[in-house]
């Protein structure tokens, strides 16, 4: 690998592109100013290091549990959970999942309904800043919540989409309302279809 620096990846979609649940001064701030400074910061404490040729989930890999470079994992781990929290957004999100992905939840929730309100509850229930995912264990489907900056890929579990819960990510919208906050993004934008594309490659890779 080279020593290029991370670049901070484009948005799949414009800036105003969720609104009204989001708005285009969200986004902006949050993609802009937040996603950016996290690339900034790994690229300037990583610089003319080992782990400068490194990817970015080798670098969380490597630093995840080193008190010494928790700097480093912060801002890796952040560019990353906040590159998957974009994809897992879409204009034309919510609704019914696509079939195999909508008959994964089922065998693993019993319906759709229950589904949401366990990644609501996991949104509403993470004390402080953090993540609400809908993972996969083995071949069951789970809800999972990670603090901080904290990435689920250390756990074994493989990501399928994730609801960000830090305030910056919802604050300018919805103040301290982080409840209409979760409803709204899973009710009318979570990408259902970025979540059944992981589950295929998941379950390609593992041959289940």
């Amino acid at each position: 690998m080279s020593n290029t620096p991370h670049t901070l990846p484009p948005l799949p979609y414009v800036e105003n592109a969720l609104d009204p649940v989001i708005s285009a001064r969200t986004v902006g701030i949050h993609y802009g100013k937040h996603h950016k400074t996290y690339v900034d910061n790994l690229n300037k404490m990583i610089a003319d290091t080992e782990l400068a040729s490194l990817s970015l989930e080798e670098i969380i890999s490597k630093t995840n549990g080193q008190a010494n470079k928790a700097g480093i994992f912060n801002n890796s781990a952040q560019i990353w959970n906040h590159t998957f929290y974009w994809n897992s957004l879409s204009q034309k999100g919510g609704g019914e999942p696509p079939l195999i992905l909508k008959q994964k939840i089922e065998s693993s929730f019993g319906n759709l309904d229950s589904c949401k309100k366990e990644l609501a509850a996991a949104a509403m229930t993470q004390f402080g800043s953090g993540w609400a995912w809908l993972v996969m264990n083995g071949d069951k489907l789970e809800v999972f919540k990670t603090a901080n900056a904290e990435p689920p890929l250390s756990t074994g579990v493989k990501p399928l989409l994730v609801i960000d819960v830090w305030e910056h990510a919802y604050y300018l919208d919805y103040e301290n309302r982080r409840i209409e906050y979760v409803n709204a993004v899973i009710e009318k934008l979570i990408n259902w279809g970025f979540a059944e594309d992981n589950l295929g490659y998941y379950k390609l890779c593992l041959k289940i």
